[in-house]
């Protein structure tokens, strides 16, 4: 972890906030989470994964996707070392996402594009997370904003977001 990263607490976490939704939601789950607040921004993985002190292959990136055949939200949680593959995506496991607009995510997530949480979305959302993800005994997420991230137990999280475990790739 930098020196410029702030370890939140209840107390300093605003009301009502996005950041304040995914620690109930942790709460609520029985996750032992610890976020953290940077001086530096945490949208992208590498940003991140400095910003943190870890590997990238331990930033979860929150991909929010329209799936083609329900017209529903998506959340697809994939390694900071990878990226997803569409098309394997589509082949192995018949999932087909479109690219959605930014409000929308907003409006029904309740997080902004960057800080988009696997937890303490405004309404219940499909998630499918990346298997690599597992491999680490500590990954961290987006916690509501774009300059915050949290830690956590990708084994207790999975089961806790119901999320569906995945390839994100074929296998190299």
């Amino acid at each position: 972890m930098t020196d410029t990263a702030t370890e939140m607490t209840a107390d300093q976490i605003a009301p009502g906030s996005s950041m304040a939704r995914v620690a109930q939601a942790a709460t609520d789950a029985g996750l032992k989470i610890r976020i953290l607040k940077m001086a530096q921004s945490t949208r992208t993985a590498e940003e991140a994964a400095e910003a943190a002190g870890c590997d990238v292959s331990q930033i979860v990136k929150s991909l929010v996707f329209e799936n083609s055949q329900t017209q529903k939200l998506t959340l697809l949680l994939v390694s900071g070392a990878h990226n997803a593959d569409m098309e394997y995506l589509s082949e192995r496991y018949g999932l087909s996402f479109a690219r959605c607009e930014a409000r929308r995510v907003r409006e029904e997530t309740g997080f902004a594009i960057g800080g988009v949480a696997p937890i303490g979305h405004l309404a219940p959302i499909a998630v499918y997370m990346d298997r690599t993800l597992l491999e680490h005994g500590q990954v961290w997420a987006a916690a509501g904003r774009p300059d915050s991230v949290f830690s956590v137990n990708p084994q207790a999280l999975a089961p806790a977001i119901q999320a569906e475990i995945i390839d994100v790739r074929a296998s190299a």
